[in-house]
């Protein structure tokens, strides 16, 4: 049996097909939000898949639910539009075996084209330089550690949530911030789907930009504003064709300004 146990979060998901979409090879917990509550167990290629039912909305809250369930030694995130690999259970419990060190290791899922945040070529350390590129879908950690120090998502920002993008980033950081030794890997796991319409994104508008400064307050605390305007200079041709960069910049300083009430 799989030491790894799949979380997952799913929107009004068939949960009958899910496990074979995904080629789900492992135990799972699955968080289906949709308008009704429930709970039934199923079996899939010998794997106990355990499906909740629920009418809450947000990833964050969803993946809570999950994590708070787990009783594995290896918890995984993931959602519905991640597909797996063929034999990837074994390759993620040798990797942890080989290196006892880590308390959570960040695996490579090929993203969608135009999507792409992150790619890792070799095993090294996470931390606070390079933490905010990973998706939860990433991220593989120990059960115990993230229970020990009660470490959960962020209820306020993700989809569904009434901020936008932003809960996988606070996740990591406050790994971080309790100890938790995070590493990374270029062990590929699975990939993700094209197609599927974003549940945060509706362009780059006055709340993308509100939103992410209400963000860089909770990630960057005192150094928040210069953080947006690094962000901004950085990503300008892509981010201020709509909105001019002076404008998009005092949107995200007033996001920033409220965070901090």
């Amino acid at each position: 049996m799989s030491r790894i146990q799949l979380l997952v979060s799913a929107l009004s998901e068939d949960t009958d097909r899910l496990p074979v979409k995904m080629n789900i090879q492992s135990d799972a917990i699955i968080i289906n939000q949709k308008m009704k509550f429930g709970y039934l167990e199923q079996s899939y290629n010998g794997h106990k898949i355990k499906i909740f039912n629920c009418n809450e909305k947000g990833v964050g809250l969803s993946r809570n639910l999950a994590l708070l369930r787990a009783d594995h030694e290896l918890v995984q995130f993931c959602d519905e539009d991640i597909v797996l690999d063929d034999g990837y259970t074994a390759l993620v419990e040798k990797e942890f075996d080989a290196h006892p060190e880590a308390d959570m290791i960040m695996f490579n899922v090929k993203q969608a084209k135009g999507r792409e945040t992150y790619h890792n070529s070799q095993f090294a350390r996470v931390t606070y330089k390079n933490y905010g590129r990973y998706p939860a879908y990433a991220i593989i950690a120990r059960r115990e550690k993230l229970h020990k120090h009660s470490i959960t998502f962020s209820l306020l920002f993700g989809g569904g949530a009434k901020f936008s993008n932003g809960e996988d980033s606070l996740f990591i950081k406050d790994c971080l911030d309790k100890g938790i030794r995070i590493y990374k890997t270029n062990i590929q796991i699975g990939h993700e789907e094209g197609g599927r319409p974003s549940t945060w994104f509706s362009g780059y508008n006055e709340k993308f930009f509100y939103d992410r400064g209400y963000l860089y307050h909770y990630l960057y605390g005192q150094l928040a504003v210069p953080m947006c305007m690094r962000f901004l200079v950085a990503h300008k041709k892509q981010l201020c064709k709509e909105i001019s960069l002076p404008r998009c910049f005092l949107i995200m300083r007033r996001g920033v300004k409220d965070a901090r009430r």
